[in-house]
């Protein structure tokens, strides 16, 4: 593994290459540093783009370390915490890069990207609050594609699709075909997401809840009693409430809280 020496500290980095990334850049965790480089970059490159660094990285690496050996405060978002998506808990990792901005990802789980200027005493709500910001960006995309592929299939068009917090319920269609979703619904299984998305377009041809708006429901979307089931089941469950306003929390250093929806656990019948 490639080091770099900063005074008389040896710091040992993991340089890895990359063809769809715009720019170099350093993120580091507790104990790692990871450099990566474009494919283009030749080893002068690197050393270059590492001493322009060296300054940021050594003092990032003493923070992390001072922060892991005196910790007041307990950040519920931190790496090793689980956040629900999709009916499960993914896993999060928060690391320090060097770029501007927060980026957040999900592959595995959920990776969270702070930048410099994040302070340690802040970073909690800034990862709680781009973490809830992703989940209703994709939640609308997830609406869109269900909406758009209902669309496609069946000639179910609604005047307009919003997602939103609602203070009750999970779905509505309007008078005029303007379907409202639940933003919450990103906690559940995407089947059960599909459920509510199909309700609503549903309603589009059957206003009430007779006889001829389930037997459309069904004929449409032939197993949405399973993702019913589960949604009777976990509604309460789908709250976002632990996104809000990160409380500050004493404790000794090496406590560490953990962001917990057991009860979202269960995954959807395969």
């Amino acid at each position: 593994m490639p080091s770099l020496r900063i005074g008389q500290t040896e710091i040992a980095y993991e340089l890895r290459r990359t063809a769809t990334a715009a720019e170099r850049r350093i993120t580091v965790t507790p104990g790692y540093v990871e450099v990566l480089a474009l494919t283009t970059d030749d080893d002068a490159a690197i050393e270059g783009f590492l001493d322009r660094k060296r300054q940021w990285l050594f003092e990032t690496i003493r923070e992390l370390e001072e922060q892991t050996a005196t910790q007041h405060v307990v950040p519920r978002f931190m790496t090793g915490s689980k956040i629900p998506f999709r009916g499960r808990m993914s896993s999060l990792t928060v690391r320090r890069h060097d770029g501007a901005g927060v980026q957040v990802t999900h592959k595995a789980g959920f990776l969270v990207d702070l930048p410099s200027w994040v302070e340690a005493e802040t970073a909690d709500a800034i990862v709680a609050l781009h973490v809830k910001l992703w989940l209703k960006r994709q939640v609308r995309q997830d609406v869109n594609a269900i909406a758009a592929a209902y669309q496609k299939r069946h000639g179910l068009k609604p005047r307009a699709i919003r997602v939103a917090d609602m203070k009750s319920g999970w779905g509505s269609c309007g008078a005029e075909g303007a379907i409202h979703i639940n933003w919450h619904l990103a906690f559940a299984p995407r089947r059960v997401l599909e459920y509510v998305v199909v309700h609503e377009l549903a309603h589009l041809k059957h206003r009430s809840h007779g006889e001829a708006f389930w037997a459309f429901l069904a004929s449409i979307l032939p197993d949405y009693q399973r993702a019913k089931a589960w949604l009777d089941r976990h509604q309460a469950s789908l709250d976002s409430g632990f996104l809000d306003a990160p409380a500050r929390r004493t404790a000794p250093a090496r406590c560490k809280l953990e962001v917990s929806h057991s009860s979202l656990t269960e995954p959807l019948p395969a």
